[in-house]
C-alpha cells in the first residue's frame, strides 16, 4: 500500500530513507518510526505522532495489515523514469475534486489499485514509489479512491494554494512539529538582545524578516475573554468578533478577531512551514535537543465555522481558539513569524518599557500628504494628489507613528498635543471607513485664510501687526493695507502654523474597524497621554511635576562638570541643543588631558552605542560670527551615531598649554567688547593679547532636573527635531532618524542622579513658534507675568537683556509693566516690597566704548534705557510720576564689576551677566535660556526653554524682620548669589536671610554706590554717569586713571571694594540718540532684531 501525506486535496510522494530531511512541511514525511492505526474497511492511516526510538521498534516506514493487524516494513525506492512519465500523464485523474475531506483520507478497501501510485511531491524533481516487503515486489494497492485535481493544476507542480485546506475545520496536524523543532528552536544571536531595550528603535527591521519581537524566555499567554455578535441589522454586517486578551510579561493588550482571521493565520503558518522545508535559511536553523518528558506536541484543531448556537457552544469554541493560540505561542518557529506578529498586532516597538504601554498597532492604509506646504494649495483642490500607502501604525501613550512595511523604517511621528482630535466618517476624512487624526494646537499669531484659525498676539494692534509681519517675514505679505480687513489680518500665503499642522487620514477595511481604531486612539490619548492633549498652567505644554529633584549651578565650573558626569553615565541617548557649541571645549578644568573634551567624550559614547542628536542655532552671519557650520563639520562625523552627519576636516590637535591656559584655553580667553570671536575653526589659537588685555568674566545660572521634567524637556527637543526633519527637505533622508519620546510612566526609574538635588515642583516652559515646532507657545512670558503679579515680598532678576514695557508697536512684552504695577500696588498699600535687577553694564558686542561704542552696542543700550529710565513708557518715568523720589525705596538696578593684576598693573573689567533668572519670595525660581525681550518671550521669534521651580520643602528664614518659611532651593540659590555679589566671604557678620528689611536694602545700595565710586576714581571706567554726551565722553577718556599714574595707591584703594556690585549708570549718553544711522548695516536691519 502507499503512504502519502495529503495536504488539502492533493497527494504527496514520500522521500527515500536515505534522503531524510531535517525540516519538513506538509507533503514531506520523514522515514522515522511512526504509529500506524487501522481504519475501518481495512484502510490504513499514517498518524502524525512520532514514537520514540527508545521503544525498541526499528526505524523506517511500516504499515499495518488490514486483516492481521501485523506491522510490516515498507521498502522505498526511486521510481523508474517510465513510471515518472506515466505519473505525469495520469496526473489529472489522481485526485477527486468533489469528495469530502474525511472521504479523501481513507477510501474503500476494494477500490481499484494502480500499478503506479500517482501523487504530488513537494520537490517535483523526485518521484518515489514503494514496495511491500511482506509480499515480494508487487506494487502496493491504492489507499483511496482517485480524485480529480482542479483544472489547470499540472501533475507534478504544487502551488501554495493547493497545499492548504480551504474547509472550515483546519487540520492542526499539518502544523505538527517534531520535538527537536518545538521550543528548542534557538532564536539566533541578534544584537538587539544584547543592547538596552530602548535602543531597538534605531535598529528596526522589516516585519517580514522575522525580527525578534518577544522578550526571550517570557511566555505569551492568550485568553479569549468574550465575543461580540453583530446581526444583519447592524451597520457593520453580520459577524462574530472574538476578544483575545494577551499577556507578555508586564504588557497586556486586547485584540478583536473574526474566525476567518484564525483561518488565514493557520494557512499562513502552514505555508511558512512548507517554505522553510523547501528553502532552509540559516536564521531558522534547528538546534536538536530532546523534548521534555510528557510534553504533548498535539495542537488542537480549529472548530468548524458556522452560525453561533447556544452559549455552551460559544464558550466551547472560545476555549478551542484559546488552546489553539496558546499551543502555537509556545513554538518560537511560529511565534516569531510575521503572520503571527501581525495577527497579534505586535512589532519591535511593542515591548519597550520606556515607550509606555503596548498601545495599538496594526496594518493600515494612510493617505499621502496632510502637511500644508506653500505652493501646493494654490489650486485649492489638492485632493487630486492623494495616494494611499500601506503602513504599520503604532499608537503609544503620547504619540503615534507609522512604519514602512518593506524597510521597517519609521516614516512619520506625530506627538499628541492640545490640538489632538480624532474623527470618523467620510464627511471628515473624504474616504469610506476613514479615520482622521489632527494635532498641532492653533494658538496665537495671524489668521491664515487656509486654516481660518488663530488669534492676535496680545497687545499687538492691527496696524502694528501689519508692520511687524512685513519686517519679520518679507515673503509673507498682506492684502493691500491693514485697513481693508474687518477683523484680524489675514496672511495671503499659508502661514507657518499650517505648515506645521498635520491631518493624518487612515483608511480601514470596515466601519467596525474604523470605529475601533478611533476609540482606541482616543482612549490612549485621554488616558496615559492626557498630560499632553491639554494646556496647563501658564499655557504650557507640560504640567507641573511634583517631587522632582533639582539642583542649581552658579557659573560654569560646577555646571559643566555635571554635564561631563551626565554624558559619562549616558546609556541610550544624548540630546544637545545650543545657541553656540564649541566641540573642543573642556568640560572639567584644569585641562591636563583630553578625557573631558566634549567631542572626544561624545565620540566615546557613540562608540558604546549611545545615539547623540544635536540641534544648533543657524546664525545670521551678518549679525553673529559663531560659525555654526564649523561646529557641524568638527563634530557630526565623529561617529555614525552622532547626527546629523556632514563632511568634516581633521579635528584640531590638543595644544601645549601653560598654567594660565589650563583654565582659559585658546578662544576661551576673550573680551567681547574689545574684539569679537574670529577664526573659530582654530579654537586653541589666541585672538587677543593675554599680556595687555584683561579677560571679561562671564556669569551664568544653570539648573539640572530629574525624572518627568527631563522627559518633558526631551519631548520639546524631539518635537523640534522631528519638525525640522519633516519640513526641511535635506533632512528627510534615512540617515536622520525620527526620535521617539519616552513615556513618563518610567520617568521615576532614574539610572543615576546628580548629588545635591532638592525636592521641588518643576514645570517646563518654552517659547516656540510655527517655524520651529509647528505651534505657538509663550508660556515663559506667562510665567514671568504671573510670578511678578503674585509676588508678596521681593523680586530678584538677573538677565542678559532687559527690553520691555510695551508700547504696542516696537516692544510688546509686558514684564516691565508688571513690575511697575506691582510696585505701585505695594506703594498704595504701604507694603514693603523690593525689586533687585542685575544687568550687564554693556551689551556683549564689539565696539570702542571710548568713542561711544559700536552701532550694535548703542542699539541695545537705546532699548535698555528706554525700558529703565528714558521715555514715557520706562519703569522709572512711570514710578516717578506716581511717587516722586520714593521709587528708590522699591527698586535697585545694578551691574557687576571686578578687578585684578595684569602685567604688574591693576586692571578692571565688567562681569558679563549672561544669566536668565527670576527669584520671587524665596519660594519660586525661573531659570532658563529666555532673555527679557520680545525675541525670547513672545514665542514667535526665538526658541527658548525654562523651568519654573516651586519649593515644597521649607526651612525657617526672615522676611522684613518676621519669621518666614522659605523654600530650600530658592533660599539657598539667592543666598549664594548675594554672598558672591556682596563679598560675604570677607564680611562674616553679613546676614543674608532677610532681603526685604530696610537694613539689608540700604546695605545693598551703599555697597553698589561705594564700589562704583572707587572703580570710577581708580580706573575711570565706562560706562559712567559722568559721560552724558559724546563730547563729555571724549573729555573723560583723555584723563589718565589712578591705576596708571600711581599703581600702589590704586591697590590700596581697591582693598575697600566689597564684592562685585556697582550701580547701573542710568545717565550714560542720555543726551545722545543711540539708534544706528540708516547708512550703517545695523541701521538697515529691522528693529525687531534688537528687541
Amino acid at each position: 500500500m502507499w503512504f502519502a501525506a495529503r495536504p488539502g486535496n492533493e497527494h504527496c510522494q514520500v522521500p527515500a530513507p536515505e534522503a531524510r530531511p531535517r525540516r519538513r512541511g506538509p507533503g514531506v514525511l520523514v522515514p522515522e518510526w511512526r504509529k500506524v492505526a487501522e481504519r475501518p474497511q481495512g484502510t490504513v492511516r499514517a498518524r502524525a505522532d512520532r514514537r520514540r526510538e527508545t521503544d525498541g521498534q526499528p526505524g523506517g516506514w511500516h504499515r499495518t495489515d488490514a486483516r492481521s493487524g501485523r506491522l510490516c516494513p515498507v521498502e522505498l525506492r526511486a521510481a523508474p523514469a517510465s513510471r515518472l512519465r506515466a505519473g505525469r500523464r495520469d496526473g489529472p485523474r489522481a485526485a477527486g475534486a468533489g469528495q469530502d475531506r474525511r472521504e479523501s483520507r481513507g477510501g474503500e478497501a476494494g477500490g481499484p489499485s494502480r500499478p503506479r501510485g500517482q501523487a504530488l511531491c513537494a520537490r517535483p524533481a523526485l518521484a518515489l514509489w514503494g514496495v511491500d516487503s511482506s509480499s515480494g515486489s508487487a506494487p502496493l494497492p491504492q489507499l483511496a479512491k482517485p480524485r480529480r485535481r482542479p483544472l489547470g493544476l499540472s501533475g507534478m507542480a504544487a502551488t501554495p494554494q493547493s497545499l492548504f485546506p480551504s474547509g472550515d475545520d483546519l487540520d492542526s496536524s499539518q502544523l505538527q512539529m517534531e520535538p527537536d523543532e518545538v521550543d528548542t528552536l534557538k532564536e539566533g544571536e541578534d544584537p538587539a538582545d544584547r543592547m538596552h531595550p530602548f535602543l531597538a528603535i534605531y535598529h528596526l527591521q522589516p516585519l517580514k524578516l522575522h525580527p525578534l519581537v518577544f522578550a526571550p524566555g517570557v511566555p505569551v499567554i492568550a485568553q479569549v475573554v468574550g465575543t461580540e455578535r453583530y446581526t444583519s441589522g447592524s451597520k457593520v454586517g453580520t459577524c462574530t468578533l472574538y476578544s483575545v486578551r494577551l499577556t507578555h510579561g508586564d504588557f497586556t493588550w486586547t485584540t478583536k478577531k473574526k474566525f476567518r482571521h484564525f483561518q488565514e493565520l493557520h494557512r499562513d503558518l502552514l505555508r511558512h512551514k512548507v517554505f522553510m522545508s523547501l528553502l532552509p535559511l540559516a536564521r531558522f536553523a534547528v538546534a536538536s535537543s530532546p523534548a521534555p518528558e510528557g510534553d504533548s506536541r498535539e495542537i488542537p484543531s480549529l472548530p468548524r465555522a458556522g452560525p453561533e448556537g447556544s452559549s455552551r457552544r460559544t464558550a466551547s469554541k472560545q476555549k478551542y481558539l484559546e488552546n489553539y493560540l496558546n499551543r502555537l505561542l509556545t513554538m518560537s518557529f511560529y511565534r516569531n513569524y510575521h503572520a503571527m506578529t501581525e495577527f497579534l498586532e505586535v512589532s519591535q516597538l511593542s515591548f519597550i518599557p520606556d515607550l509606555g504601554c503596548k498601545g495599538l498597532e496594526g496594518v493600515i492604509r494612510k493617505r499621502s500628504g496632510g502637511h500644508r506646504v506653500p505652493g501646493l494649495t494654490c489650486c485649492g483642490r489638492d485632493q487630486v494628489c492623494y495616494r494611499w500607502s500601506k503602513r504599520w501604525l503604532v499608537v503609544k501613550d503620547s504619540f503615534l507613528l507609522y512604519m514602512c512595511l518593506e524597510t521597517g523604517a519609521i516614516s512619520f511621528v506625530q506627538l499628541f498635543d492640545p490640538g489632538f482630535k480624532v474623527q470618523v466618517g467620510k464627511r471628515s476624512t473624504e474616504a469610506r471607513y476613514g479615520v482622521r487624526v489632527d494635532t498641532s494646537h492653533r494658538r496665537g499669531g495671524s489668521r491664515c485664510k487656509h486654516c481660518s484659525k488663530g488669534s492676535r498676539v496680545p497687545g499687538l494692534s492691527q496696524k502694528g501687526f501689519w508692520c511687524k509681519e512685513r519686517s519679520l517675514c518679507p515673503f509673507i505679505y498682506l492684502f493691500n493695507k491693514p485697513e481693508d480687513f474687518p477683523g484680524d489680518p489675514v496672511v495671503k500665503t499659508p502661514c507657518f502654523h499650517c505648515k506645521g499642522n498635520r491631518s493624518l487620514i487612515l483608511k480601514c477595511s470596515s466601519y467596525r474597524q474604523a470605529r475601533w481604531w478611533a476609540q482606541e486612539i482616543t482612549e490612549l490619548a485621554q488616558g496615559p497621554g492626557r498630560d499632553f492633549i491639554q494646556l496647563h498652567r501658564h499655557d504650557s505644554y507640560a504640567p507641573p511635576r511634583p517631587g522632582t529633584l533639582a539642583r542649581w549651578f552658579v557659573n560654569g565650573a560646577g555646571y559643566f562638570a555635571a554635564v561631563a558626569d551626565a554624558i559619562l553615565r549616558a546609556q541610550e541617548e544624548i540630546f544637545i541643543t545650543d545657541w553656540w557649541l564649541s566641540p573642543e571645549i573642556y568640560l572639567k578644568r584644569p585641562a591636563h588631558s583630553d578625557d573631558w573634551r566634549l567631542d572626544i567624550m561624545l565620540k566615546k559614547k557613540a562608540e558604546e552605542g549611545v545615539h547623540v542628536s544635536v540641534l544648533l542655532f543657524k546664525e545670521v552671519e551678518l549679525a553673529l560670527a559663531i560659525n555654526s557650520g564649523y561646529s557641524k563639520k568638527a563634530l557630526m562625523l565623529l561617529h555614525p551615531n552622532i547626527k546629523p552627519p556632514t563632511s568634516c576636516s581633521d579635528l584640531p590637535a590638543t595644544p601645549d598649554l601653560t598654567h594660565n591656559q589650563l583654565f582659559w584655553l585658546g578662544k576661551d580667553y576673550s573680551n567681547l567688547i574689545t574684539k569679537d570671536w574670529v577664526q573659530l575653526d582654530r579654537p586653541f589659537d589666541d585672538f587677543i593679547d593675554r599680556e595687555t588685555m584683561p579677560r571679561m568674566p562671564w556669569r551664568d545660572i544653570g539648573v539640572v532636573v530629574h525624572g518627568s521634567p527631563a522627559r518633558d524637556l526631551a519631548r520639546h527637543f524631539i518635537q523640534r527635531w522631528n519638525f525640522t526633519k519633516t519640513t526641511k527637505t535635506k533632512y528627510k533622508i534615512p540617515i536622520y532618524p525620527y526620535l521617539l519620546p519616552k513615556s513618563t510612566s518610567t520617568a521615576n526609574q532614574l539610572p543615576f542622579t546628580l548629588s545635591g538635588g532638592q525636592c521641588a515642583t518643576v514645570q517646563v516652559l518654552r517659547s516656540v513658534d510655527r517655524w520651529s515646532a509647528g505651534t505657538l507657545e509663550n508660556s515663559i512670558l506667562n510665567a514671568y507675568l504671573h510670578t511678578i503679579r503674585e509676588s508678596q515680598h521681593f523680586l530678584y532678576i538677573e538677565n542678559q537683556f532687559f527690553i520691555s514695557c510695551s508700547d504696542g508697536r516696537t516692544v510688546l512684552n509686558k514684564v516691565g509693566d508688571e513690575i511697575v504695577d506691582r510696585i505701585l500696588k505695594a506703594h498704595k498699600q504701604g507694603q514693603c516690597f523690593r525689586v533687585y535687577v542685575l544687568l550687564p553694564l554693556l551689551p556683549g558686542f564689539e565696539g570702542d566704548i571710548s568713542t561711544g561704542g559700536g552701532n550694535s552696542i548703542q542699539a541695545i543700550l537705546h532699548f535698555t534705557y528706554r525700558t529703565l529710565c528714558r521715555g514715557e513708557y520706562s519703569i522709572l518715568h512711570r514710578l516717578k510720576a506716581a511717587m516722586g523720589t520714593e521709587w528708590r525705596n522699591y527698586i535697585s538696578i545694578c551691574g557687576l564689576r571686578t578687578h585684578g593684576e595684569l602685567g604688574g598693573h591693576p586692571v578692571s573689567e565688567l562681569i558679563y551677566i549672561h544669566s536668565k533668572m527670576l527669584i520671587a519670595d524665596d519660594r519660586t525660581v525661573i531659570i532658563g535660556s529666555a532673555n527679557i525681550n520680545d525675541r525670547s518671550l513672545l514665542g514667535k521669534r526665538d526658541s527658548e526653554l525654562a523651568v519654573l521651580i516651586e519649593d515644597t520643602e521649607m526651612e525657617p528664614s526672615l522676611m522684613n524682620g518676621v519669621e518666614y518659611q522659605a523654600g530650600r532651593f530658592a533660599l539657598s540659590l539667592r543666598k549664594h548669589c548675594f554672598s558672591v555679589i556682596l563679598g560675604a566671604a570677607a564680611r562674616p557678620h553679613l546676614d543674608l536671610r532677610d532681603p526685604v528689611c530696610d537694613a539689608f536694602f540700604q546695605l545693598w545700595q551703599d555697597t553698589a554706590e561705594s564700589n562704583a565710586n572707587i572703580y570710577e576714581q581708580i580706573f575711570r571706567c565706562l560706562p559712567s554717569n559722568a559721560t552724558r554726551s559724546l563730547r563729555a565722553l571724549r573729555e573723560y577718556v583723555v584723563v589718565e586713571p589712578l591705576a596708571t599714574v600711581s599703581p600702589p595707591l590704586a591697590r590700596s584703594e581697591l582693598n575697600q571694594v566689597q564684592g562685585h556690585l556697582v550701580h547701573f549708570p542710568l545717565k550714560f549718553l542720555e543726551d545722545e540718540y543711540l539708534l544706528p544711522s540708516l547708512g550703517s548695516k545695523e541701521g538697515v536691519m529691522p528693529l525687531e532684531v534688537w528687541t
